[in-house]
């Protein structure tokens, strides 16, 4: 059952997020896929509350795969938000997150701007429907009727969902919209505005000039007398000249003192006056609206130039109070940076339309300029503009402490509190910003911007540019655990709690219940440490309940230097690995370590230690290191045999598609016949195809599943075979005839295929049936090989014991982790699931819990045929069920009869 399916059902939807940086992971068929910042993906089914958890398991929208990324490279996204985020690509997404709740409730007939085909045009439009546009989609659109120039350049007269006059119609995703708010003295109704372009910050002074298309009237002048609530006086009239330009900086006259600078928040001005926006004002501390007579220039010794784009001067004000409630009227911190004003000979442009949350089409704005400093550089490249919240990188030292995004901190004292979304560099301050995201709103905060320059994403009137050096860690929290090397930290000091005896008297594995009883349970089979399941998940399979792959404890050596580390890694597996798991139950990560110690050190490779590898990876390595003889040994057609440890299984060249029955219900309308193939037929396919015989039988057989990416999965299902039937694969040895059982002479390749000579089996003859086998006209072009058969006559019907191997372990992959599948004894039910990491105690310097636990089910499907597993809904299979039909990954097999004489 699908993980979201699964949450549906339990009445709670699955949590959707985004990616906040570009990811890869691993597909076995596409190999390295990159999943761009912004990337949707929701949860997968889970034991625990997902918020308890470190890491997220989540499934790709856009890819379908299964991946786990740590939570702080997750952002979560409102159930209501989700389908107005489907149809953006990646990165329109994070942009537009924080507006996407206004415009979700937006009600119909509310007034528009969309863009529609050209990217600096905006067409005027009314709100008509907000939904899927077919039956079944979960991805959102506004369903709009174009008003004005903009009527009869749309499509149709909304497709069911709305009404509007033929042509009138149009459906835009979220990031093609805007609220419409005009005020007089604007463009008429009706005409594609320019989009506007990007605005700076500037003070208004009335005896400027602004060239408009529609000049609009002058602004009346204030009452004369001050105001008492405000404490604003009455400017200047309009026409009156004064010798200031905008962006000096001035002293003002006020009651009972004298304020300049940016230092003292004595204001009260938003910069709008009787509805009409004069001038960008960052925080209404800070502005006052004041007769000229009352400005006098401040002296030149303060004068400041004009700061770039993102730059910043340190800003003070009052203590800020205690956390408590938001409110809009608590003061900033002293340490808080705000935007200072721009000297500017350019006239105030006019009021534009309003900008679009995002415009995909344009180019994007060119980056600031990168500092002379190198870290500096970093930071920018890391955490710069136009970006959201950035994960944890490098940190960087702020009050004696290392911060890095994403770090809980608090600034002035009292202190606010808040978390740290951008590090960076502003030009006039030496040292470097923060970005912080506030608990409480802040009258003086902003939405993430600076400058007009977006530097990070949060709700409006939160956001807090700071020096670093002022933050300092969440006092309220303890301080996080020192990052330790987690390789060196894996010994049996530091897991003594969690240790395991040496044994060194050889033990037989456990068989039928006694097996059950010695290893169900947590804290049983390998303990996982530092992506180590691939290792837990193989040696568990191998050694846990057979005893096939015993040889390899006990491979004489030659005493030789060569031969000393293959002589500890022999003793360590089988003293501090294999006898305590069946002794106890129970292997400590530590014993495995240093296991992959030693494959480190003969492999040169760092990666055996801390890396994700594969199983055939580690037990090629381990077969090498231990310096035994290959497994197997493979002979084509015209070549000598070669040896190899394991086998990779290749699919064939079509796959079979099981036919629903007749006399069996289905369980709904939608049921899709599963695409099943056994290991039976694939390993015959892949020796078949290949031209390939086995030169001699083996006592274990190891062989690795054909993998694919789930969009492009050959098989829905692979059954592994409980007994398989090597004979046929074996040269050199007699055959019976596929017909009439006696000695065969003749194999056709071409014969494989058809389905009316003994289906699914490799095909065989004696000379009389190939003849007559041959002589059909379907068959007059195959070309039949010669079987060497020994020396000897043969006649009549054979009656020989077909050489099998059986079934007794198959390791499973999920989401780059790896688990097992052990039989432990005769019965159909006798199978154990194990999972080194099932659980974890501990934050980043805790331990793994392995956990065995029975899992009965699993037996009676693999006690099905290939078109009985066909017709079954993969929904209604077990989870443990599932992950093993549909994630395995490699069969062991043994032979009961050759596993005595290795």
């Amino acid at each position: 059952m699908s993980a979201a399916h699964d949450l549906r059902r339990k009445g709670r939807p699955p949590k959707t997020y985004l990616l906040l940086t570009d990811q890869k992971v691993r597909d076995y068929s596409e190999g390295t896929i990159p999943l761009p910042r912004g990337s949707m993906c929701s949860e997968t089914q889970s034991s625990r509350n997902t918020a308890e958890l470190v890491n997220v398991k989540v499934a790709m929208l856009e890819h379908d795969i299964i991946e786990q990324f740590d939570r702080k490279v997750l952002l979560e996204v409102p159930i209501d938000c989700v389908g107005l985020l489907e149809p953006l690509d990646p990165e329109d997404r994070l942009e537009l997150l924080n507006n996407l709740e206004k415009l979700h409730n937006l009600p119909v007939g509310t007034p528009l701007w969309v863009r529609l085909g050209q990217a600096d045009k905006l067409a005027e439009a009314e709100l008509k429907y907000v939904g899927p546009m077919t039956t079944g989609s979960s991805s959102q659109f506004f369903g709009v009727e174009l008003k004005g120039s903009a009527a009869g350049k749309g499509n149709g007269t909304g497709s069911g969902l709305f009404t509007c006059p033929d042509g009138c119609a149009a459906f835009v995703p979220v990031s093609q919209i805007a609220v419409r708010h005009w005020s007089s003295g604007d463009e008429p109704d009706g005409q594609e505005r320019e989009r506007p372009p990007r605005r700076i910050i500037l003070r208004h002074h009335p005896s400027q000039s602004h060239p408009r298309r529609h000049i609009r009237p002058p602004l009346p002048a204030l009452p004369a007398q001050s105001q008492s609530s405000g404490g604003s006086a009455e400017p200047a009239p309009t026409g009156t000249q004064h010798p200031f330009s905008v962006g000096q900086r001035v002293r003002v006259s006020l009651k009972d003192s004298t304020v300049s600078g940016e230092d003292t928040p004595a204001g009260n001005w938003d910069g709008h006056y009787r509805g009409e926006k004069l001038c960008q004002i960052p925080s209404a501390l800070y502005a006052k609206l004041v007769p000229a007579s009352k400005v006098s220039p401040e002296p030149h010794l303060h004068a400041i130039p004009p700061p770039q784009v993102l730059k910043s001067i340190v800003k003070t004000s009052p203590p800020a109070a205690k956390p408590g409630p938001a409110s809009p009227t608590t003061y900033a911190p002293k340490v808080a940076l705000l935007p200072p004003p721009q000297k500017s000979s350019k006239p105030i442009p006019p009021l534009p339309p309003p900008k679009l949350l995002h415009n995909p089409l344009p180019p994007p704005p060119p980056p600031p300029p990168k500092p002379s400093d190198p870290t500096a550089a970093v930071a920018q490249h890391a955490n710069g503009a136009h970006r959201p919240p950035s994960p944890p990188g490098s940190p960087a030292v702020g009050n004696g402490e290392a911060l890095e995004v994403g770090s809980m901190v608090e600034v002035n004292d009292p202190p606010l509190y808040g978390v740290i979304r951008w590090i960076g560099h502003i030009d006039g301050i030496l040292e470097a910003v923060a970005g912080i995201e506030l608990e409480q709103e802040l009258s003086a905060g902003t939405d993430g911007s600076y400058l007009g320059e977006r530097c990070f994403h949060c709700p409006p009137d939160k956001g807090l540019f700071v020096k670093l050096c002022n933050c300092r860690r969440d006092s309220r929290f303890p301080a996080p655990e020192a990052r330790v090397n987690q390789v060196a930290r894996c010994n049996s000091i530091a897991f003594a709690e969690w240790g395991s005896e040496c044994v060194k008297d050889d033990t037989l594995p456990a068989d039928g219940d006694e097996a059950k009883e010695l290893y169900q349970g947590w804290k049983k089979g390998i303990q996982g440490h530092l992506n180590s399941c691939y290792l837990d998940a193989t040696l568990f399979s191998l050694f846990s309940c057979c005893s096939s792959a015993d040889w390899l404890l006990f491979w004489p050596s030659d005493n030789t230097r060569a031969d000393q580390s293959s002589t500890r890694a022999q003793e360590l597996l089988r003293c501090e690995i294999v006898n305590p798991l069946r002794r106890h139950g129970y292997v400590c990560a530590s014993k495995t370590m240093a296991l992959r110690r030693l494959l480190e050190a003969a492999n040169g490779d760092a990666g055996f230690t801390n890396q994700e590898k594969d199983p055939e990876e580690f037990l090629n390595k381990l077969f090498l290191l231990l310096r035994v003889e290959p497994l197997l040994k493979i002979r084509s057609l015209t070549h000598k045999p070669q040896e190899c440890h394991l086998y990779q299984l290749f699919p064939p060249h079509v796959p079979r598609s099981p036919s629903p029955p007749d006399s069996v219900m289905l369980p709904s309308p939608l049921f899709t016949p599963m695409r099943v193939a056994s290991v039976q037929t694939l390993l015959e396919s892949s020796f078949l195809h290949a031209g390939l015989k086995l030169a001699e039988g083996p006592s274990c057989l190891l062989l690795l599943m054909p993998r694919f990416g789930k969009d492009f999965k050959m098989f829905d299902v692979i059954l592994p075979t409980l007994s398989l039937d090597i004979t046929d694969l074996l040269d050199d040895t007699l055959r019976q005839c596929s017909i009439c059982q006696a000695l065969a002479h003749w194999e056709c390749p071409e014969c494989y295929e058809d389905r009316a000579i003994t289906p699914g089996h490799l095909k065989q003859y004696c000379h009389t049936c190939n003849s007559q086998v041959h002589s059909h006209r379907k068959r007059t072009s195959h070309s039949p090989l010669e079987i060497g058969v020994p020396e000897g006559a043969f006649r009549g019907p054979l009656n020989l014991a077909r050489q099998e191997m059986s079934l007794f372990a198959v390791t499973c992959i999920e989401t780059s982790h790896y688990v097992s599948f052990v039989k432990h004894g005769p019965l159909a039910s006798d199978w154990l699931f194990f999972d080194s990491m099932a659980d974890r105690q501990g934050g980043e310097n805790g331990f793994n819990v392995p956990l065995v636990r029975p899992c009965p089910e699993v037996g009676c499907y693999l006690s099905l045929s290939e078109e009985e597993l066909g017709r079954v809904d993969l929904v209604s299979l077990p989870e443990r069920a599932r992950r093993l039909l549909c994630d395995s990954y490699m069969c062991f097999y043994y032979s009961p009869e050759l596993s005595l004489y290795k």
